[in-house]
């Protein structure tokens, strides 16, 4: 099924449909309705001769230079090519997919005063997966992503490069082998249209989210997994704790683990083995709690943002009104909320790590997890590299959003580093991914030394695991094995497997 593009309900889920997996996206009859109608108010502005930013004036500090009507359309295109500023590697075919979407989606409001003919060359882009080439670097997250969107848009006009069929390669000749004719020109305002937004930092960001909310539930897998290898106290995850405080990501977490440890033999009570347990054990539910309510955060404001006229300035009827709404400060603290919740499901879980290679911590386990240690190093340098990727993630975690540096004259004096945020939440996914992936891969080797059952969610991620990697009799070379793990829990198969056992986790 396509998914309507209207401008104004598309959410998360539809966007991975459309952005991961390729479905089809189709404009709303609303939409293209919306779109014509302010169209037709800028043509009348045009041919009433009025001066507005954008139509017929220059951009930035040239706000005040009058550009003659003859001059309208060489502007919107020069707009593109001087402002395809970007450096760096190019950003990923799910990002640039992301960021068409979601442009695609602020046009579809009406506000922009594009013409509908640009709006579904876009579109027809998207569909048909051709990939602007983007540097991921070059953005201040205000006055929207400029950069990065104007090398989305040169395509359009069939400048510029893309990625077709797996190569890179000149726009105008990707465009030819599809049998696509580039558009002949831009009219007034379209350059405009196309890059003044938010929609790259947004869509880096959505795709981040996306993958750190299935992490959050991993993070209850894995930590699950470790509670029992460490013959865990079970009371710290009684409900009635967790209720007294009332914080809805703390409770969700710990149900999470009372699902996945149903059964087990393993777990203990207080004063069985010990009191209470250490804190990486017993306020799991209380840290990866905190991260997922700092994530249901971000969701809420990504989706209104998703759904945005961010662009600059905005049609209402036959008014014009210049704003700030390409300013990405409401995505760029976001995203830094994001970076700190994602790096602290990775903190928690090295320390984790820890305490199950510690022969003076891992409750009679042995030393770094290995049969015959000394001539074995077993899992010891797991940890060096998980505690490596955690010390990263403390410098990526810096907020981005408290920095600003004044552009364009002085006239863009505060801006956001949204986009510098968002990638940085992305960086720190993956690192958190790693640990986390690591966690499991370590657990699961410690509990081959325990001989009691496993919870049904844990029992069922265990054996998932040791479908592809075997209990560690003594050293291998180790790094297959983690990029292997990693791969375990990146495939939606790992949770599924937990989830037939469990129910759906929180």
């Amino acid at each position: 099924m396509a998914v309507e593009i209207s401008g104004h309900d598309l959410d998360l889920e539809q966007f991975i449909r459309v952005v991961r997996f390729r479905e089809e996206a189709v404009l709303s009859k609303e939409a293209e309705e919306r779109i014509e109608k302010a169209r037709g108010a800028i043509e009348k502005i045009i041919s009433e001769n009025r001066k507005v930013y954008g139509l017929n004036t220059g951009f930035g500090k040239f706000s005040e230079v009058v550009i003659s009507n003859s001059d309208l359309s060489e502007l919107q295109v020069n707009l593109l090519r001087s402002h395809a500023c970007g450096v760096g590697a190019h950003l990923s075919e799910e990002e640039v997919r992301g960021m068409i979407l979601l442009r695609v989606n602020a046009l579809a409001k009406g506000y922009s005063g594009i013409r509908l003919e640009t709006v579904k060359q876009l579109l027809l882009y998207l569909n048909k997966n051709i990939i602007p080439a983007i540097p991921e670097q070059g953005s201040l997250g205000a006055s929207g992503d400029l950069a990065p969107l104007a090398h989305m848009a040169l395509p359009l006009i069939g400048e510029g490069e893309v990625y077709f069929r797996g190569k890179l390669l000149p726009a105008r000749e990707a465009l030819e082998l599809a049998g696509i004719e580039p558009l002949k020109r831009l009219e007034a305002k379209e350059g405009l249209s196309l890059i003044n937004g938010t929609q790259a930092m947004a869509a880096i960001g959505a795709l981040a989210l996306f993958d750190a909310l299935q992490l959050a539930r991993i993070a209850d897998v894995a930590g699950a997994l470790s509670l029992e290898a460490l013959l865990g106290v079970r009371d710290a995850f009684a409900p009635g704790i967790h209720m007294a405080r009332g914080q809805r990501g703390q409770i969700a977490a710990a149900e999470n683990v009372r699902r996945l440890t149903e059964g087990s033999g393993l777990l203990t009570s207080q004063g069985e083995v010990r009191v209470q347990d250490a804190y990486s054990l017993r306020c799991l539910a209380q840290v990866h709690g905190a991260s997922r309510d700092a994530l249901a955060y971000v969701k809420e404001k990504l989706e209104i943002e998703m759904n945005a006229a961010t662009d600059n300035p905005l049609i209402f009827g036959d008014k014009v009104i210049s704003g700030g709404n390409f300013h990405g400060e409401v995505l760029a603290q976001a995203f830094d909320f994001m970076k700190i919740a994602v790096a602290e499901l990775a903190n928690i879980s090295e320390r984790r790590i820890e305490r199950l290679v510690n022969p003076s911590l891992n409750a009679g386990l042995p030393p770094f997890l290995v049969a015959n240690p000394g001539l074995n190093s077993g899992f010891m340098i797991v940890q060096y590299s998980a505690a490596s990727l955690v010390s990263e993630n403390k410098v990526l975690a810096h907020p981005a959003s408290v920095d600003s540096i004044p552009s364009s004259g002085n006239q863009e004096d505060h801006v956001s580093m949204g986009t510098v945020a968002a990638r940085q939440a992305r960086d720190i996914l993956k690192n958190a991914r790693k640990v986390l992936a690591m966690e499991i891969f370590t657990a699961c080797q410690a509990l081959d030394f325990r001989d009691k059952k496993l919870g049904n969610g844990t029992g069922a991620a265990f054996n998932h695991f040791r479908k592809a990697i075997p209990f560690l009799e003594n050293d291998e070379i180790m790094y297959p094995f983690l990029e292997k793990a990693e791969n375990i829990i990146k495939d939606p198969a790992f949770l599924q497997a937990v989830e037939e056992k469990t129910g759906p986790l929180n």
